[in-house]
């Protein structure tokens, strides 16, 4: 027998095991989707114990293959081939889906040996694409290879992937479609046309193979030729059958997300080695699997990195936005891990500082938020520390991707530019409203909001260290002036006491832009003899309850919160939150409106966030 044809009957043995395992623990679960676990197993046997090399025994060796799993649902699978490669005994995969379980529904980093969180469809390619861009600026020679069903290859997030992979000529990606024809609820838009997906693949710029995705022999030579090609990724499709060995479910709509009862699967079972008898009672005949170990390499670990003080001048006028630029270029000299992406708005974002110091670690994505996003993932992924920039507003194009990148415990790094209606004549479309809510919503995430260019600067250095979730940014489009001298020092969960005297009628408690207006009416109020206290809350979340709370208390058990968001979710229900317990007044100044076009100074007027509306909220409640 050939060397080959001992590889493919030990690949279908290792393709029938995985059908194995996927039956039997979403039995033993009561849920899960089989059906599009067992679409797969022939095209998971082959990346795993064909394609990829990798070494099993150093999961986290810099130098692996990586494998993304974007059609989370079929998690059995990735789960199994694990099994398989001795890091799961059969019983954890009985622990599928249980509360205490590192063996989650859709896959997450609970279990070691995923590579990014997925569930939500059309994310999975986004990340791959990341985490080969970050082969190439780490000048190693792994691929990536991300498994896809053909159902969400709808998602428009899969084209914005497409087109940038092929634009970057990013030859260490490989795809694969699992063409299975069925989705949830119907059959998928383009049913087994496996020429026409091809076309569309072809039309973005990479190279196809159509397969019979059952087909081993047929796998393994796409595989071996999609090695082979340069200068643009390629897409492997393959044409399977849903629910593939259990012949009462194969190809038939109505079964996915449904499992077998324990009855079923005793006649099923039985008749799946009835089927495959050879891959069942395979016997290597002297044939020895050792997996393709690459060159060893550590990660590099994530270190504290410390900036040199600013050297801003105090009344110096700076956007923040610009502050931003600066300071993520000054990161970027000491710590050589710091990758940029941009939304193609570098020039509002002032990215493009840190583009023309560091070409090499810029990735321009286009306007393609959702995608951006995902590559950022990937990029994380691989130790890498992203910060990603576009205007906040259109942050929330691509809230699925952050959330997901929450989920799989990213440390994203997001500036959103141009918040609130301070933006001025651009119009609502334009202003990041909802910014703050939608970043503090996240699970273990950071929301910092400077005034100024001091504390912009150690705000972007704050980001850089952290390393537990997604940390957000928010730079308004004005010049303000620096009131921060160089060696103060800023925390997360942190804030500022600008004003205080022990005579304060109310506290108000002001971010960003608002600071500016907080600070005018403290000088109206003076010359009518009212005192205020002044707080900047830069660090939104977490907050620092104790301050608010001590100044809150001696300033008349009062507190005026004053945002350019909108009430819903911003600093003002922050604040309430946190405060809920004490016997302090809280008064919210926020946008109530739908904002329009106008001047800023006309625009804060309007929505009463400026110095005359907290002027008269503090004279309405003395």
């Amino acid at each position: 027998m050939s060397e080959l044809q001992n590889l493919i009957q030990f690949l279908q043995h290792k393709a029938y095991k995985l059908r194995v395992h996927s039956l039997t623990m979403t039995t033993a679960a009561g849920s899960g989707h089989p059906t599009s676990a067992l679409s797969a197993a022939d095209i998971v046997a082959v990346l795993f114990f064909y394609a990829m090399r990798f070494d099993p025994e150093n999961y986290n060796n810099p130098n692996n293959d990586r494998f993304i799993l974007s059609k989370g649902h079929a998690s059995p699978v990735l789960y199994a081939v694990w099994n398989e490669l001795g890091k799961l005994s059969d019983t954890d995969l009985l622990t599928y889906r249980k509360i205490n379980s590192v063996l989650e529904g859709h896959p997450t980093l609970k279990f070691t040996y995923t590579e990014a969180a997925t569930g939500s469809l059309g994310i999975g390619l986004s990340i791959g694409l990341g985490e080969a861009l970050a082969a190439k600026i780490d000048k190693r020679n792994y691929r990536t290879y991300v498994l896809m069903g053909d159902s969400e290859t709808a998602e428009g997030s899969v084209w914005e992937a497409a087109e940038l992979a092929s634009h970057y000529k990013s030859n260490q990606l490989i795809g694969i479609i699992d063409c299975n024809r069925l989705g949830q609820s119907t059959s998928t838009l383009d049913d087994w046309h496996t020429e026409r997906i091809a076309q569309k693949w072809h039309a973005f710029g990479w190279k196809t193979f159509i397969v019979d995705g059952h087909d081993m022999q047929e796998l393994v030579h796409a595989f071996k030729k999609a090695h082979t090609v340069k200068d643009q990724p390629s897409m492997i499709i393959a044409k399977t059958i849903k629910g593939y060995g259990v012949a009462q479910v194969e190809n038939k709509e109505g079964y996915h997300g449904k499992v077998f009862t324990k009855q079923e699967l005793e006649q099923i079972l039985p008749q799946l080695k009835e089927r495959f008898a050879q891959a069942a009672n395979y016997s290597s005949t002297g044939f020895v699997w050792k997996p393709q170990l690459p060159t060893v390499a550590q990660l590099p670990e994530a270190v504290i990195v410390e900036l040199k003080n600013s050297t801003y001048k105090m009344g110096e006028e700076l956007a923040t936005r610009k502050a931003y630029g600066q300071a993520v270029t000054a990161l970027g000299r000491v710590n050589e891990h710091v990758v940029c992406l941009d939304a193609e708005v570098k020039n509002s974002t002032y990215a493009d500082i840190f583009q023309e110091r560091f070409p090499e670690r810029f990735v321009q994505c286009y306007i393609a938020e959702q995608n951006m996003i995902g590559m950022a993932t990937g990029i994380n992924r691989r130790n890498k520390v992203p910060f990603a920039s576009t205007f906040g507003s259109f942050f929330s194009r691509a809230y699925d991707q952050i959330r997901m990148a929450a989920i799989g415990t990213a440390a994203l790094r997001l500036v959103g530019s141009h918040a609130g209606v301070s933006i001025g004549q651009d119009g609502p479309s334009q202003m990041a409203l909802e910014d703050i809510a939608l970043m503090r919503a996240l699970p273990e995430s950071i929301v910092l909001y400077p005034c100024d260019a001091v504390s912009t600067y150690h705000a972007v250095e704050l980001m850089g260290n952290y390393h537990k979730g997604i940390s957000y940014l928010r730079t308004t489009r004005a010049n303000t002036p620096v009131i921060y001298d160089n060696n103060h020092k800023f925390k997360i969960g942190g804030c500022t006491v600008l004003k205080q005297s022990d005579s304060d009628k109310a506290c108000i408690v002001a971010a960003g832009i608002t600071v500016f207006e907080a600070l005018k009416a403290y000088e109206l109020l003076q010359k009518e003899g009212i005192a205020i206290s002044v707080i900047d809350l830069y660090s939104i979340k977490p907050l620092d309850a104790k301050t608010l709370d001590a100044v809150g208390t001696k300033s008349n058990d009062t507190i005026i919160t004053v945002e350019d968001h909108y009430l819903q979710g911003g600093i003002g229900e922050a604040v309430c939150s946190t405060l809920r317990n004490k016997a302090i007044r809280i008064e919210n100044l926020a946008v109530t409106q739908l904002p329009r076009s106008g001047k800023p100074e006309e625009l804060l007027a309007m929505m009463n966030i400026d110095a005359a509306a907290i002027v008269k909220k503090v004279k309405q409640l003395l």
